[in-house]
């Protein structure tokens, strides 16, 4: 399976007859839907989901279907047969390409902003897309999608998730935020630099591809 970072928190994965797209929001590559034969959305956040573009994509793209969590599709009424609310607990495939829904609820990012909705994917048995959390899946993970710097993380708490997930490689996202001062950082204290978590880190930037 090919990943293919099309910004901040978007990944475009190309299996053999298959295309997914996760989180494709307003930080993303304009251009990142287009051929794809699904949509992943993990949370409403406009980082990670912008309605008229995925209204947009559905229209121009017959195959399309877009997978979300029960919020997101409550904003996306109308789209019938197209559109799958999913929730932790669920599976579905897509052209064979087969994922696992994890999750419930948004990371904290302060006691008084309420929590939503997130959900993070499990693709194949290989990718693992949190969203906006620190969900830990019930089964290994080779390559492990890191939320590399947000309103509600720090580095101490990635640390701590990646130990607790165990993945043989970790790739961040959600990075959109950071220069390139920041991003280095973060991969040199995740990445071996800081305490240890035994893992490979391999940081790909924008339309960058890489096999997973």
């Amino acid at each position: 399976m090919r990943l293919t970072k099309r910004g901040h928190a978007c990944v475009r994965l190309e299996s053999d007859g298959a295309t997914l797209v996760i989180d494709p929001g307003g930080f993303s590559d304009p251009e990142a839907l287009v051929g794809a034969d699904a949509v992943l959305i993990t949370h409403e956040h406009p980082d990670h989901f912008v309605e008229e573009r995925i209204r947009a994509a559905v229209e121009s793209e017959p195959g399309l279907r877009v997978f979300a969590n029960r919020s997101v599709g409550a904003k996306l009424d109308g789209l019938g047969d197209r559109l799958r609310v999913v929730g932790e607990g669920d599976t579905f495939s897509v052209n064979g390409v087969e994922v696992a829904v994890y999750g419930e609820l948004h990371a904290v990012i302060h006691p008084e902003i309420p929590r939503i909705t997130n959900v993070g994917y499990l693709v194949d048995g290989a990718l693992f897309h949190p969203g906006d959390a620190l969900t830990v899946p019930d089964r290994q993970v080779g390559t492990l999608l890191l939320p590399a710097h947000a309103p509600w993380s720090k580095t101490a708490e990635l640390i701590e998730y990646v130990r607790e997930v165990r993945p043989e490689r970790v790739v961040p996202v959600h990075d959109g935020g950071l220069s390139e001062i920041g991003r280095t950082m973060v991969a040199t204290l995740v990445g071996g630099g800081g305490p240890p978590t035994r893992v490979s880190y391999q940081r790909v930037d924008d339309g960058e591809t890489t096999q997973v």
